[in-house]
């Protein structure tokens, strides 16, 4: 445990992550999404795959429970558990395909899918037919796929639903409780293949502090009548980080 921490304490660019688990808690706590569009580009500059997907997933399970409640309350459980079958069907062919191909093919999946993810979102693509229950399970199956490969399991379920006609706060809570659930499933798969790092484990507790701190700041900036300002904010800040993760700039 004490190797394990100061391995984590001596971790190049320590600050650099902090600085990403921050703005990643803020885009979290007020828009419901983009943690790791956020956090993963920056990571993935100064760790391994494996170890920013570890990193990601234990700042990120602990940062946002302090809004289960209210999005238990705000939400459809029962379409995040469809959302949650689907993402355990498609994560192990994930975490397979990310272990077959090396690091720089991960940064340039983890930014461009972000960025494709903002085009659409931009661009105005959504769904906008009904929203079945094999449709949901697919989604999550997709989005599954994308935890596994590029840590990015929410692309899929967000456009699905921004076009819906759900309130946006019930929206923000399927979100927020769907990502909660990919996390825990993907911890268990890496954890099963063998591939968690006691060092990058110790360095996501690390990471806690700052992205709870965003995560309480986000939530206290977010107001449902200000949401076309609060989702601009997102894509901002979700491009900017997924243009300094290229490869392009090393």
């Amino acid at each position: 445990m004490s190797d394990a921490l100061a391995r984590a304490l001596t971790t190049d660019g320590l600050w650099f992550l902090a600085l990403g688990a921050f703005l990643a808690g803020i885009v979290r706590g007020f828009t419901g999404f983009g943690t790791a569009m956020v956090y993963l580009p920056v990571a993935a500059q100064v760790l391994t795959p494996f170890e920013a997907l570890t990193t990601l997933l234990i700042k990120d399970l602990t940062g946002p429970l302090i809004h289960v409640p209210r999005a238990l309350r705000d939400g459809h459980p029962a379409d995040v558990a469809r959302l949650g079958l689907g993402a355990l069907i498609g994560l192990p062919f994930g975490v397979w395909v990310l272990s077959q191909v090396p690091p720089e093919a991960f940064r340039w999946g983890v930014s461009l899918v972000a960025l494709t993810m903002l085009v659409l979102l931009i661009g105005g693509v959504r769904y906008r037919g009904r929203l079945t229950p094999p449709l949901i399970f697919a989604t999550g199956a997709a989005g599954g796929f994308l935890a596994g490969s590029v840590g990015l399991p929410g692309p899929p379920i967000i456009l699905l639903y921004m076009a819906s006609t759900l309130p946006i706060a019930a929206i923000r809570a399927n979100n927020m409780l769907y990502l909660i659930l990919a996390d825990i499933l993907l911890l268990a798969v890496l954890w099963w293949n063998g591939f968690l790092v006691a060092s990058a484990l110790m360095l996501g507790l690390l990471m806690i502090l700052p992205y709870t701190l965003g995560n309480w700041a986000g939530a206290r900036l977010f107001r449902p009548g200000a949401e076309r300002f609060y989702r601009w904010a997102a894509y901002l800040i979700i491009a900017g980080s997924a243009l300094m993760g290229l490869p392009l700039w090393d």
